[in-house]
């Protein structure tokens, strides 16, 4: 899990926003890091982000450990934690989320329980993420054309 979608394909090159991989460890670790935060980071620790696995309880506990000392060191204050979902949304293969289900549906498009539990991990997280009503929803129809949801215009 290194890659970036194509959808993120107009910062991959500075990395100035959070990418869904990343965005993904931190719902995993429970850490809520802001822009500014991530931007004050250095390219390397951004990319660091990226490799530095996040499965194991281990590592998850090594990912928040990571950003919360690499937080603290450049803002001197802590960074903001998040509960931890015991049973996140798209870890379920058979239940699409009503953001998700509602915001295809705006442009025309029905996901069906198979298709959804055919998405990747990092797929369904996306789309979550995408369709959420606080979140800048441009993306939402790109990632749909990338994950074959709906077919390239």
């Amino acid at each position: 899990m290194t890659d970036f979608f194509e959808f993120e394909a107009d910062f991959v090159d500075s990395l100035r926003c959070i990418p869904m991989l990343v965005r993904y460890k931190l719902d995993t670790c429970g850490i809520k890091l802001k822009l500014a935060e991530w931007n004050q980071m250095s390219q390397e620790s951004r990319q660091y982000l990226m490799i530095l696995p996040c499965e194991t309880d281990d590592q998850i506990n090594d990912y928040r450990y990571y950003i919360q000392e690499l937080v603290l060191q450049l803002t001197g204050k802590p960074v903001a934690e998040l509960p931890i979902e015991p049973c996140p949304p798209w870890l379920d293969v058979t239940n699409i989320p009503c953001s998700v289900y509602e915001k295809a549906e705006e442009i025309g498009v029905i996901i069906i329980v198979e298709v959804w539990a055919s998405l990747t991990i990092l797929q369904r997280f996306a789309l979550i993420k995408l369709s959420r009503p606080s979140h800048e929803n441009k993306n939402f129809l790109p990632a749909l054309q990338e994950f074959k949801l709906l077919p390239k215009s």
